[in-house]
């Protein structure tokens, strides 16, 4: 079998225990003679997967019991509809602090439902760092403050969580939920996409606060609705029934690892190797401040030589998967997301090492 390492920031590549468990169980699942994917949601088997995979996200996130858990569709994208339509309910207004093109795709789907104000951006260095936040910065009558804890794009994230004071804390965590430890209770909502470090696309996993639901207005769409997936279990209509399992057992691997505790030394073993390198190269450096660097997505350029391209394609060659940078941000981009084994980030540099030594 050749299997690559996938830099890809997302679908990314998932565990191969969990791969490996998902091929064995695939025809068959629990010897029920049905395949996972053909199981009724409303089911005793799918049930008991379900659940298991909730508590498993509880346990590994220390979630505090005045919070839900909610499997929902759409990704993070339709969270940017979703949390203002369900919590622009009292003054209208919402805080955002703009950190690149995700929260910028958030902010602009909020402008849509109520009075939107940007209270911090790095807008004016390319997204290059994440700006200081205040709590006198925020507005006491806002309805939320919106964050994206991590920019998969820019490659930056916030080291330390802002103070929002009574305010609710909304954070997209799509692209380092489980990656680090986290205090939950600081969150009014938690959302995040599925497809870096929980499983495949398909499913979205929502934490919300018990106090946070039940308030959106009647022509909330009921989809759209989180006292919906409250009220059901998450179980309304069909949901990506695969997905869910598959996140099921991600969640098992992350947990015989050692917890999220242990997840995040690798992760920042990781991070800090390849950043290492990158500071004492002649060739590549990194277009992110210091204070700001992402342990999952670590983007890199080669200033002053149009060698990206090549390097891509050599790296393809060499086994190294989808380091294209985003256009927006040009050059390279390592994701290095749960997933991804320590020996990938020494192969990836390995390889870096060998590129510059060619193209000196």
């Amino acid at each position: 079998m050749n299997r690559v390492y996938n830099f890809s920031a997302g679908p990314s590549m998932l565990p191969f225990p969990v791969l490996e468990k998902a091929q064995k169980e695939l025809v068959s699942y629990n010897e029920s003679g049905m395949s996972v994917m053909e199981l009724s949601h409303r089911s005793g088997l799918f049930t008991n997967i379900i659940t298991e995979a909730e508590a498993l996200l509880r346990e590994l996130m220390q979630i505090p019991d005045n919070y839900k858990v909610l499997f929902t569709q759409g990704g993070a994208s339709q969270q940017f509809a979703m949390v203002p339509l369900n919590l622009l309910n009292k003054s209208g207004k919402a805080d955002f602090i703009h950190t690149g093109s995700w929260s910028k795709k958030a902010l602009s789907e909020a402008k849509k439902y109520g009075e939107t104000r940007v209270i911090a951006s790095s807008e004016d260095e390319n997204f290059t760092y994440i700006p200081d936040v205040d709590v006198t910065m925020i507005d006491k009558e806002a309805d939320y403050v919106h964050i994206t804890t991590n920019n998969t794009i820019e490659g930056t994230a916030f080291a330390t969580i802002p103070d929002t004071g009574d305010v609710p804390l909304v954070a997209d965590m799509s692209s380092n939920i489980l990656s680090e430890q986290i205090d939950v209770s600081k969150f009014g909502i938690i959302y995040a996409g599925a497809q870096k470090n929980i499983g495949p696309a398909g499913v979205t996993v929502v934490i919300i606060r018990e106090d946070l639901i039940g308030q959106a207005k009647d022509s909330c769409p009921t989809m759209l609705n989180y006292q919906t997936f409250t009220d059901s279990g998450s179980l309304y209509n069909t949901p990506p029934t695969f997905a869910i399992y598959m996140a099921k057992l991600v969640f098992e691997w992350l947990k015989k690892l050692g917890g999220i505790k242990k997840m995040e030394k690798i992760n920042r073993e990781k991070a800090a190797i390849l950043y290492d390198y990158i500071d004492q190269s002649e060739l590549f450096a990194s277009p992110v401040k210091k204070g700001s660097r992402s342990i999952m997505n670590i983007p890199f350029i080669i200033p002053g030589r149009e060698l990206d391209a090549q390097f891509v394609k050599e790296a393809q060659e060499a086994g190294l998967e989808t380091l294209k940078g985003h256009r927006s941000v040009g050059g390279m981009r390592a994701s290095i997301y749960n997933a991804m084994p320590v020996e990938g980030v020494q192969a990836l540099i390995q390889f870096m090492k060998d590129f510059e030594t060619r193209n000196k």
